[in-house]
C-alpha cells in the first residue's frame, strides 16, 4: 500500500529523562512502504554492527557493510563475499543474522544475502531459485523455505525506491 499523496504523517518526539534505553515506537493503520521505510533507516541506523573486520590470509581488511553481497558458511569458517573477493569473517551465521541490519536475509541455511545487491531470482518451484547480483559473476541459491522472506523484503525495497 503507498501512501496518498497530500496524506500527512505526524511524527512527535518525547523527552523522558527516568528511562533506562530509548526506545521508538512506530503507530500505523497499516504497514504501508513509508511505515516500512522509516522501519528499516531506524534500524540501518542502531545496528548493532556497523562495521567489522574481515579477513584473507594474514591481511585484515576493513570496508562497510554495505559492500557485502552474501555471507556464507563451510562445516568451520564464515565467509564474507564482495563482488571479486572472499574473506573470512570471525561471526557465526546465527550471530550475523541477529546483528546485521534488515537489509540482510537468511536465504538458505548457510546463506545470509545482502538484498540490496540482487538483480534477479531465477525461480525454480520444485527446488532452490537462483540469486544472481549487479556487477559480479557470483551466483547464489535461496531455498523453498526462505524463499517469501526473501520476496517480501525485496518488495518493500522496490516500494522505497
Amino acid at each position: 500500500m503507498l501512501r496518498k499523496e497530500g496524506e500527512t504523517l505526524k511524527i512527535r518526539i518525547e523527552i523522558v529523562n527516568d528511562i533506562d534505553e530509548d526506545e521508538v515506537i512506530i503507530r500505523c493503520k497499516e504497514l504501508d512502504s513509508t511505515v516500512q521505510d522509516i522501519h528499516n533507516a531506524i534500524t540501518d541506523k542502531t545496528s548493532r554492527v556497523t562495521s567489522m573486520v574481515f579477513y584473507k590470509e594474514k591481511d585484515e581488511y576493513y570496508f562497510p557493510l554495505v559492500d557485502v553481497l552474501f555471507f556464507e558458511t563451510d562445516s568451520d569458517s564464515v565467509y564474507a563475499h564482495t563482488t571479486n573477493d572472499i574473506f573470512r569473517i570471525d561471526y557465526k551465521l546465527y550471530e550475523l543474522q541477529q546483528l546485521l541490519s534488515d537489509r540482510f536475509v537468511r536465504v538458505s541455511k548457510s546463506t545470509i544475502v545482502n538484498t540490496v545487491h540482487i538483480l534477479s531470482i531465477s525461480r525454480n518451484i520444485a527446488s532452490s531459485s537462483l540469486i544472481r547480483f549487479h556487477k559480479s559473476h557470483k551466483q547464489i541459491y535461496v531455498s523453498r523455505l526462505y524463499y517469501k522472506d526473501l520476496k517480501q523484503k525485496l518488495n518493500y525495497r522496490s516500494l522505497s525506491l
